[in-house]
């Protein structure tokens, strides 16, 4: 089925410290998500054993830890996360972050504590 999709008609979530996800595309072999954190939240420490991510920010600055190495992204800029790696996203600003993040395959169920 091709069905235009946004945040208007997205499944919507709420996750961690009142976060926001919208499920864009919701398949076993591929999530794509759009999500929103609001200033001063972060999710927890983790990793996935078999999903491979790539996080896509739309606005705002968010901070990631990957594997213990600290890195910025702004708008237009993303990072890929392989599998069994260790990481963490904080939103460290004063503003909200919205991002996209694709999963091969999806990671929900797929979410290991670090």
């Amino acid at each position: 089925m091709n069905r235009k999709m946004s945040k208007e008609n997205a499944e919507h979530y709420i996750w961690g410290n009142h976060c926001d996800g919208w499920h864009l595309v919701n398949r076993d072999d591929l999530s794509v998500i759009h999500e929103r954190m609001p200033a001063g939240t972060s999710e927890i420490r983790h990793y996935h054993m078999k999903s491979r991510q790539f996080f896509y920010i739309l606005s705002g600055t968010a901070t990631f830890e990957i594997n213990g190495e600290v890195i910025n992204l702004s708008p237009q800029e993303g990072i890929e996360v392989a599998p069994q790696v260790p990481h963490q996203m904080m939103n460290q600003s004063n503003e909200d972050i919205e991002f996209l993040v694709i999963s091969h395959p999806k990671s929900h169920g797929d979410r290991n504590l670090a």
